[in-house]
């Protein structure tokens, strides 16, 4: 049964968002000096490479990263194309065919390849439609291959707040690359970070 890895690799060549701050990691022991073990520390935003977002991370009255639902994160997941859709954005139309009941976490796989040495200046999000679309499906989660469900000048946030108000968790910056289209079983558990406003996750795929 074949595994997809879709986390982005945490270094300090992961590209942060804008005035974020970047991921560092420090050691502080090593075997190679005397050491009985060697031991590191890490510094990073908690937005950091692939992700969660907690509800509060775009809303006052939202939970945090300990309080999330596990559920949302763990269960059947199907990849969707949506090529080319940067101007007008990810229509409703993307999910013609996909059966969103039976599959309720889905990942948006916006482009065939990607440079992640430098921070996109642009990308696809999806439009109001296909969130309403998504919302009436009873989907769970929505996760895409780039830093944000929002377009990156975006202030209100809105796709953030609509996903939110429809109990649609997040997922963002998944490395979708290599993986077809088609339906998974989806792991991508956050840590439970006490205020947390995300989490890094270990996203994974299994084909059903």
């Amino acid at each position: 049964m074949r595994l997809y890895d879709l986390t982005l690799p945490l270094s300090s060549a992961t590209v942060p968002w804008p005035g974020d701050i970047g991921f560092t990691r420090t050691p502080s022991m090593h075997i190679a000096d005397g050491a009985s073990v060697n031991l590191s520390s890490m510094a990073m935003s908690l937005h950091n490479g692939t992700h969660a977002d907690a509800p509060w991370h775009f809303d006052a009255a939202g939970v945090t990263m300990d309080q999330v639902p596990l559920e949302p994160y763990l269960g059947p997941a199907v990849v969707v194309e949506a090529f080319g859709c940067e101007g007008e954005g990810i229509s409703a139309t993307a999910f013609d065919g996909v059966d969103l009941t039976a599959a309720p976490r889905v990942l948006l796989k916006t482009a065939p390849q990607q440079d992640r040495t430098h921070f996109p200046p642009d990308f696809a999000v999806l439009t109001p439609e296909a969130v309403a679309r998504l919302a009436a499906a009873g989907v769970r989660l929505v996760g895409v291959d780039v830093p944000s469900v929002d377009k990156p000048d975006s202030k209100t946030l809105p796709n953030h707040h609509a996903l939110g108000a429809a109990g649609i968790f997040i997922l963002e910056n998944l490395h979708l690359g290599p993986v077809p289209p088609g339906r998974y079983e989806l792991i991508a558990l956050p840590l439970a970070i006490v205020g947390g406003d995300g989490s890094p996750v270990r996203a994974v795929l299994r084909e059903i």
